[in-house]
């Protein structure tokens, strides 16, 4: 049985992220997605839904007085920009409490919480699926205090800066605080090869490659020892 999913989020793009999240269980099932507080409350009373992604700051009702407001309200993952909502979520019984921008990671151990608890024992166990040919697959990296859409498709390559990574696209450059093995997991694996412990790289945008090296519009990237097996064994696929 599908667990049944209602998205509640006044940001579009926070919508987008949930959604393309979504997309890779199969165990989930997207019943509504939901701009207000107000619309949410009344596609409870019209639909079954057993999770619900809730943001908290909204215009009008916030998220955590919809909850209050619910008879018996469905399980709920909070989402939100503020971290000073964390208390009162957890006080609500959430079954987390994520900090957008939301990274695969994180939301797949949320994700994971609700299938660890008591009552979802007759739910199936949590998988996912990698999606490895989307045209209009993107990430959102926070860089500065914006948050940017990146098409993958415009990636050429990702380098680790330690606690930060340089994503270079066709004529531009993000730097954004995040772990490249974040990066790692939300991108599709037939499009992008590790070559290092600090390069990702698209393999569609590899020009020439030597044993020790590969060439991205005019960048010598290194392949790393561990990683040269590997790299070796998906360029020849890709060619």
């Amino acid at each position: 049985m599908k667990t049944r999913v209602l998205i509640v989020d006044d940001e579009p793009h926070a919508i987008e992220v949930i959604e393309k999240y979504l997309a890779m269980f199969s165990q989930m099932e997207l019943v509504g997605k939901c701009t207000d507080a107000i619309q949410a409350f009344q596609l409870l009373q019209q639909k079954q839904v057993d999770l619900m992604f809730l943001d908290i700051k909204m215009p009008g009702i916030n998220g955590t007085d919809l909850l209050r407001s619910l008879n018996n309200p469905p399980k709920v993952i909070f989402t939100t920009a503020y971290s000073e909502f964390a208390l009162e979520g957890f006080d609500l019984n959430a079954v987390d409490y994520l900090l957008k921008p939301i990274p695969f990671d994180r939301f797949l151990r949320a994700v994971g919480k609700l299938y660890q608890q008591p009552d979802s024992q007759s739910k199936p166990l949590l998988s996912y699926e990698t999606p490895v040919s989307d045209r209009e697959a993107f990430i959102y990296l926070k860089v500065d205090r914006k948050t940017i859409k990146i098409n993958i498709n415009d990636i050429l390559w990702i380098e680790s800066l330690r606690d930060y990574v340089k994503v270079v696209v066709k004529e531009q450059v993000y730097i954004s605080k995040q772990k490249i093995s974040l990066l790692e997991e939300m991108l599709p694996e037939s499009k992008f090869v590790r070559i290092h412990r600090s390069f990702i790289v698209a393999i569609n945008k590899i020009a020439s490659f030597y044993s020790y090296s590969i060439d991205i519009n005019g960048h010598e990237l290194p392949i790393g020892r561990n990683y040269k097996k590997d790299v070796q064994k998906k360029l020849k696929q890709a060619i």
